[in-house]
């Protein structure tokens, strides 16, 4: 068995339960489909929102998915001054048989500015 961390981000245009729910869901599934990765495959899952964030948890979108029997968990981000706003960041620990170099990363919408050299 190898553990992998995927990581990924995505930014939100507003704060608004559905927005989130939806965004927090376009992430997950690009992280899965672009690691060819299956619900079993996933070891844990830790979310982080920057603090402006407050309408809902993206673990509950990630559970709206399929994801309830994986260990889910959310966190704040710091409160760095000039950080890029409303950005949901993931890291998924996954049990894959692939090189670290062949991890796929996904950063979407405005949070491709957070790694150019990661985004698709």
């Amino acid at each position: 068995m190898t553990i992998r961390a995927i990581r990924g981000a995505i930014t939100l245009d507003r704060d608004e339960r559905d927005h989130l729910h939806a965004r927090t869901t376009e992430l997950v599934e690009a992280i899965m489909r672009e690691n060819a990765l299956t619900t079993d495959q996933l070891v844990s899952v830790l979310f982080t929102c920057t603090p402006d964030i407050v309408s809902d948890f993206p673990a509950a979108a990630a559970r709206e998915l399929g994801l309830g029997a994986v260990p889910l968990m959310c966190a704040q981000e710091m409160a760095v001054p000039g950080a890029l706003p409303r950005v949901v960041r993931v890291m998924m620990h996954v049990d894959v048989d692939r090189a670290r170099e062949d991890i796929v990363h996904i950063y979407l919408h405005g949070a491709v500015a957070l790694r150019r050299d990661l985004a698709q």
